[in-house]
């Protein structure tokens, strides 16, 4: 290879090609090992009809070997994803889509006389509004088997989504902790005895533990997977998924816009506010709403043509954002579930695979509104270290201040006492002044909370 460049480190485990990157482009190699099968699903029309059903990321051929590397068999560009997410990251409805889609790639790579080697969230990204599929070398010809991903679907899609529904909480944090899938063992323990009673769960997670332990360290032998039997187990699948609901928690933010309505002209007062800021701003295009609740700001700033991370740590307003933004065919902005106080770290090998929340946010403008409060006196988190976070901005930050004798705050410090001698008005101006520039401020309404517009240095 070019001494310049190297495969992404998330992309070792597949001797088909690899990703890498050059001047600030994503590409994707295709290795002369994977040259059958890359032709074939060219050839039979395969890709054509998944990147027309927009089930799969479409890419352009380029007629050039950038990495130097004698594997070469083609270079591929790939549509490139605005923000990377993680499947730990996703609400209820986000991993559930993006099991049905899996499904829908297969169906139609069946279709076309094919099959997915891999089955795995990792290979599906949020893209223009919905889940789509980014793994352009996960096809093979099918040759009348058993699905090699079947496992690897059940326990990195299946399993979560089992648990989330039959425990009503959102466990989304069991596929961090469980990086390549829950264990079908671990999965089928975890799940009431109730969940044997379906026959779809029965099958997929009880039986499929039995029979995998069972048959672990035999040799296998060579069994005949008609085309039939693989639809029929697609079918099942998709039925069972489809029946699965969001665990409903109603946490304490679900209403909180609703209930701002009722304070006076403050919510009407700080969306102008943020509307009139946003227009002013120049050469920006990317925006990063944290804490965003509903996403009613995250809507805001999409209107006026930015691309939007709407990113909370509450999972239920995450996944209810999802399924408003899917109902009104939104395009813009994407949900995500992130604990500001605890953003996901980087994973994988050498802790390189996947990057961490801090490496991959570098938003042109980042919104973070009736948020600062929760991190400083909620969860204990002094300003300068809340400054130096927000300071990943690439240029702006809207910050919304939160003064002590707020209703809100007061809540806050119901249950705790008042160690918060440095958080004051003062205090946030002079903290944040190491790494930005007031350009605005102004009160909101009558509110008490002042609006900042803050240029980074």
């Amino acid at each position: 290879m070019h001494h310049n460049i190297s495969a992404h480190p998330s992309s070792y485990r597949d001797p088909s090609g690899f990703i890498f990157e050059r001047d600030g482009v994503i590409y994707r190699q295709v290795n002369l090992s994977f040259k059958t099968e890359f032709d074939h699903f060219i050839e039979t029309g395969c890709y054509n009809a998944l990147a027309k059903q927009g089930l799969l990321i479409p890419h352009q051929e380029i007629n050039e070997n950038l990495t130097g590397s004698n594997e070469y068999y083609k270079t591929l560009r790939p549509e490139p994803i605005p923000f990377i997410s993680y499947p730990y990251e996703w609400s209820f409805d986000m991993l559930k889509d993006a099991a049905l889609l899996t499904l829908d790639v297969l169906k139609t790579a069946m279709d076309h006389g094919m099959i997915l080697k891999d089955a795995t969230p990792y290979n599906v990204q949020w893209y223009k509004g919905k889940m789509i599929f980014i793994d352009t070398l996960s096809f093979v010809k099918y040759e009348e088997k058993p699905w090699i991903a079947y496992r690897q679907f059940c326990e990195q899609f299946l399993a979560p989504l089992l648990l989330m529904h039959y425990t009503k909480t959102s466990l989304y944090q069991l596929q961090l902790a469980w990086i390549d899938g829950i264990p079908l063992h671990e999965a089928s323990k975890l799940l009431p005895f109730r969940s044997r009673f379906s026959l779809h769960t029965f099958l997929h997670i009880h039986l499929h533990s039995k029979v995998s332990r069972r048959e672990a360290g035999r040799t296998n032998k060579a069994t005949i997977f008609s085309s039939q039997k693989m639809q029929n187990l697609v079918t099942s699948l998709t039925l069972l998924i489809n029946k699965l609901r969001a665990p409903v928690q109603p946490s304490n933010w679900q209403h909180y816009y609703a209930e701002a309505e009722t304070r006076s002209t403050y919510l009407d007062s700080k969306k102008e506010l943020v509307k009139d800021w946003i227009a002013q701003l120049k050469d920006i295009s990317t925006a990063a709403d944290l804490g965003a609740n509903d996403g009613v700001f995250s809507r805001i700033a999409a209107q006026q043509g930015l691309t939007v991370l709407a990113a909370d740590g509450d999972p239920y307003c995450v996944n209810t954002m999802y399924l408003d933004l899917k109902r009104s065919q939104e395009k813009n902005v994407q949900p995500l579930i992130m604990d500001l106080a605890s953003p996901s770290p980087a994973t994988g090998l050498n802790n390189q695979e996947r990057d961490s929340f801090i490496q991959r946010l570098k938003p042109d403008l980042i919104l973070a509104l009736a948020v600062v409060h929760h991190l400083a006196i909620g969860r204990n988190i002094p300003l300068a270290h809340i400054a130096r976070f927000f300071s990943a901005t690439r240029h702006y930050l809207i910050i919304e201040f939160v003064p002590k004798e707020d209703s809100k705050v007061q809540l806050l410090l119901a249950n705790k006492p008042d160690i918060y001698e440095h958080y004051s008005i003062d205090d946030f101006k002079n903290i944040f002044g190491t790494f930005f520039i007031i350009e605005k401020q102004e009160l909101i309404a009558q509110s008490g909370r002042t609006l900042f517009l803050l240029r980074k240095k």
